[in-house]
């Protein structure tokens, strides 16, 4: 039986800007082709077992022809595999996709088309250009930019797109830029016309030069920009001034490490993505369930003679209560007990299986919880603490002292991931890492001990390092780390506003 091909479209390079249908078809294939524009962070998308191939084809370095690239489909497909070809953009926009689909056609084989965002308005949108506007463009011309304007067999009007009055966007035309310039002006349009031309559009990595057409070319080059370019010639351009949005975030182009766990990360991910940061996702640690439940099953089945439930992380209350359903329990277990919590969104994942918080300190470490009892009497009273195997024993024994009978039972523990190691290495050998943020003291020693030995002091020489907290900034203080921020509210929004606040500090210093 043949298999089915999906051409899609991956968007212009902003991950979250691929379709819902386009991450589903990325998701079900057994082999993903991809190209060089398409964002690596799609792949997170696949399937474990799926074949990645990466057929990307850039400025005079291809990996694969478009021959055989097209004969690779198909022979994927052939073979009986779901193919989902992973393009840059949309399929159809300058992206070779109606070839891909006449080697489809030829085969006999089935095939959807699944269109993308396209960067000729993506990269525009981002850099703060509309395309059109009802008092500068009523219409907008898409043209390859690898057509040298001079080929005496050019299928392109060079006098009507001179004269068109709209907006002109010119793909892939950076190495052609001072030939489109004089083939315009040399056919009628003025040197005044706006111009701009937008580098890694919708990336953490955006460029933007502007200019005019008679000066374009200088600009270009002074800033030294290369392809991938888009250029944007117009009245549309002069609009960027007050329009520009996304180069304006407090963060933008600044690339930041996070060691979380990967089921865990994408909130901060996408806290650090909206100030404007590139995120790259280095999981350090995975969080694990006991290798024993019996503990925690016995302390369920006596759940009842507990008059106290401290929860000190999400991870606990995940697990505990994942546990509690799994003998046949709900919320209505912990009828008679009072509960404590560590930190807010402790406290939310609590709200989350319909338990709400008697306790909860200002302060979001162990001894908060301490100072919390100690104006209460708790002699004699028994307490139930489901955490880390290898949390800090202070609240234990500060709990203890009071007379407190206390159950420790271990609910989780962290491993070590070190999946895309080799990745973060050679990005920090390359200096193309601003900032490595650390959530808890465990991503600090695991990250450490990722890391080949003795290089740590090179590696890190030239990136910031910021922890959650005192506790995390300790561990690193102790391992031989200077930690540049510690977040003042121990939370991940907390993190991130210290993040922000530590790069605008240091703008201002410069400025």
């Amino acid at each position: 039986m043949k298999g089915k091909v999906y051409l899609v479209g991956a968007g212009p390079g902003d991950p979250g800007l691929i379709t819902e249908k386009g991450k589903a078809c990325i998701g079900m294939a057994d082999v993903i082709i991809y190209d060089y524009l398409s964002s690596d962070a799609l792949l997170v998308h696949a399937k474990e077992e799926a074949e990645k191939i990466y057929a990307g084809k850039k400025g005079g370095d291809h990996t694969l022809t478009q021959d055989q690239i097209n004969a690779l489909i198909v022979e994927k497909a052939l073979c009986g595999l779901n193919v989902t070809r992973l393009k840059g953009g949309d399929p159809f926009i300058f992206g070779r996709g109606g070839e891909e689909v006449e080697a489809l056609l030829a085969a006999g084989i089935e095939f959807e088309i699944v269109p993308g965002v396209t960067s000729a308005i993506a990269a525009p949108a981002y850099a703060g250009i509309p395309l059109t506007h009802r008092s500068h463009a009523s219409c907008v011309t898409f043209v390859t930019g690898h057509e040298d304007p001079r080929k005496s067999d050019s299928s392109l009007d060079w006098k009507a797109l001179a004269r068109t009055g709209g907006t002109l966007v010119f793909l892939m035309g950076v190495k052609n830029l001072p030939r489109i310039v004089s083939a315009l002006m040399e056919n009628g349009m003025p040197d005044t016309v706006p111009a701009a031309l937008i580098r890694w559009g919708t990336t953490p990595a955006q460029q933007t030069v502007t200019g005019s057409l008679g000066t374009i070319v200088e600009d270009v080059k002074a800033a030294g920009l290369t392809a991938p370019c888009i250029i944007v010639i117009g009245e549309v351009v002069n609009l960027r001034d007050h329009m520009k949005w996304f180069e304006t975030r407090p963060l933008f182009g600044k690339r930041i490490v996070v060691t979380r766990a990967r089921s865990q990360a994408s909130d901060m991910m996408a806290m650090l993505s909206a100030l404007g940061a590139e995120c790259i996702e280095f999981p350090v640690i995975k969080i694990v369930g006991p290798d024993d439940f019996s503990l925690m099953d016995a302390a369920i089945e006596n759940i009842g003679t507990y008059d106290w439930i401290v929860f000190t992380s999400v991870n606990g209350v995940e697990i505990f209560f994942e546990r509690l359903f799994e003998k046949g329990g709900d919320a209505r277990s912990l009828g008679g007990l009072r509960t404590a919590a560590i930190g807010p969104v402790t406290a939310k994942k609590m709200r989350f299986y319909g338990v709400r918080t008697d306790i909860l300190p200002e302060s979001f470490r162990a001894e908060s919880i301490v100072a919390a009892f100690s104006g209460k009497d708790i002699k004699g009273r028994r307490f139930l603490l489901p955490r880390a195997a290898s949390a800090r024993p202070v609240l234990t024994e500060e709990l203890v002292k009071m007379g407190a009978i206390v159950d420790e039972i271990p609910a989780y523990s962290t491993a070590c991931d070190g999946s895309g190691a080799d990745r973060v290495i050679s990005a920090l050998e390359q200096g193309r890492i601003d900032m490595v943020t650390f959530t808890s003291s465990s991503t600090v020693t695991n990250f450490l001990s990722l890391l080949p030995k003795d290089r740590k002091d090179e590696l890190l020489a030239s990136t910031d390092l910021a922890a959650i907290g005192p506790i995390t900034a300790k561990t690193a203080e102790d391992a031989g780390l200077c930690i540049d921020v510690v977040a003042e509210t121990y939370t991940i929004e907390g993190l991130c506003r210290a993040i922000t606040d530590f790069y605008k500090q240091a703008q201002n210093r410069r400025g």
